[in-house]
């Protein structure tokens, strides 16, 4: 079924149609008629899969289909979600289909002045997106009324568990209407995110969009066994060779984003980083750099980069194995999004190897290994930036054996490209 069959008003179709998009995701397919009926709505999918115009297409539908041009109704929908760079990235979403139609929406959060957005609300707004603890300080000073807002929606549910903003959200439960709308979206499920979510929805209807494998088709992904001190070295040549390649690399610290790029810099590769200690006005210059592609690299933590979309990401490095299995796939798929193909490289120090049997349990298969020959090895460590060598030229090998995946730095298998 095409968008341009759906009973939307014609600006929503207009505006879809400037935007590229002409079918629905399987989860936007399986959400959009639930949600124009009126029902509560538990959804899983993994990341990438068309989750935010999921819920905003059908709501930009019945709130234009409701405001009376004539009168100011009000906040009609809230949307809560974990960070502050996902508030802005869903407002835009909310900004583009809406254009032209009755519906309004704003953005609030934390780490900047609240003066500008209360100046703003009182302007009057149909949906809220906002992250919960400033959304909780809004309504406590009488700045923001909830009693007419229909719709609750929680995204990145999971994420916001995570982030400890479970009593702010209850806290905030109380000012909206027991009639309203719930719709509950999250990348995971288990017996938390059921509870909470079942303590909020009334007899929800249940989509979950799973595939076998959560790491998107689109995604090419693979390990390196590499020792710690000795990343730095990969993860040049990977830049030097792709010159003008978008790469986003993960850290487990904020401590270490700052050294990597520090390691970076002493090896002439402009890269900026973000993590949770940077001010707001930062990080926005920060992910408008990387987008516009002004600046190649971003080097983030989970926290500050999960649920964001960043077009046009050619490589993700996982520089640090994560510590939590799901968060392998939340990082990965942050390439091959949409209909594009991507490329992911984890960097296994022995120490991770741990970390990587946890993701593969997670995903349910082994990650494929991309084995080094020893000489291969020392001409990245001791000659990254000597000799104009391949990475391709030096990897030798893809052992599919699993006891070779945590012996020593060698293969005597074919030739394989990672790096093109």
């Amino acid at each position: 079924m095409r968008f341009s069959q759906y009973h939307f008003v014609d600006e929503i179709k207009h505006n879809l149609e400037k935007m590229g998009f002409k079918k629905p995701t399987d989860i936007q397919y399986k959400c959009i008629p639930n949600i124009l009926k009126g029902e509560d709505l538990l959804a899983i999918a993994q990341t990438g899969t068309g989750k935010t115009a999921a819920f905003a297409i059908p709501v930009i539908h019945i709130l234009h289909s409701k405001i009376n041009p004539k009168r100011q109704t009000g906040i009609r929908c809230i949307v809560m979600v974990p960070t502050r760079e996902l508030a802005i990235q869903i407002n835009e979403v909310f900004t583009t289909l809406a254009k032209n139609t009755r519906v309004s929406s704003m953005s609030v959060f934390g780490g900047v002045e609240q003066d500008p957005q209360i100046a703003k609300l009182a302007k009057g707004v149909d949906i809220l997106i906002a992250t919960p603890g400033r959304l909780f300080d809004l309504v406590s000073q009488g700045h923001i009324q909830l009693h007419r807002a229909e719709i609750l929606i929680l995204d990145e549910a999971d994420h916001m568990l995570d982030l400890g903003f479970i009593k702010d959200i209850r806290d905030l439960i109380r000012f909206l209407s027991k009639k309203r709308q719930t719709l509950f979206f999250s990348a995971t499920i288990d017996e938390k995110i059921k509870d909470l979510a079942y303590s909020l929805v009334k007899n929800p209807i249940r989509i979950q969009v799973s595939p076998k494998d959560p790491v998107s088709k689109n995604v090419d992904h693979s390990v390196v066994f590499v020792d710690m001190d000795d990343k730095r070295f990969f993860l040049e040549r990977m830049v030097k060779e792709n010159p003008e390649s978008k790469i986003l690399v993960f850290v487990r610290t904020k401590v270490r984003c700052e050294r990597v790029q520090a390691a970076m810099q002493r090896v002439g590769i402009d890269a900026v980083f973000m993590h949770g200690g940077k001010d707001q006005k930062d990080r926005l210059d920060v992910l408008n750099q990387f987008r516009s592609g002004k600046v190649k690299m971003l080097i983030a933590t989970d926290v500050s980069a999960r649920g964001i979309d960043i077009p046009d990401v050619d490589f993700v490095v996982n520089y640090d194995l994560p510590e939590h299995p799901e968060n392998y796939v939340h990082r990965v798929g942050r390439t091959g999004r949409g209909m594009k193909k991507g490329m992911a490289y984890s960097f296994c120090d022995e120490a991770e190897q741990p970390l990587l049997k946890a993701i593969e349990n997670y995903i349910g298969k082994q990650v494929k290994v991309l084995e080094l020959t020893n000489e291969g090895y020392q001409e990245i460590t001791t000659l990254s930036d000597a000799k104009n060598l391949r990475m391709e030229d030096i990897i030798d090998a893809l052992s599919p054996e699993p006891n070779k995946r945590y012996g020593v730095k060698k293969a005597e298998a074919q030739k394989v490209d990672i790096v093109k």
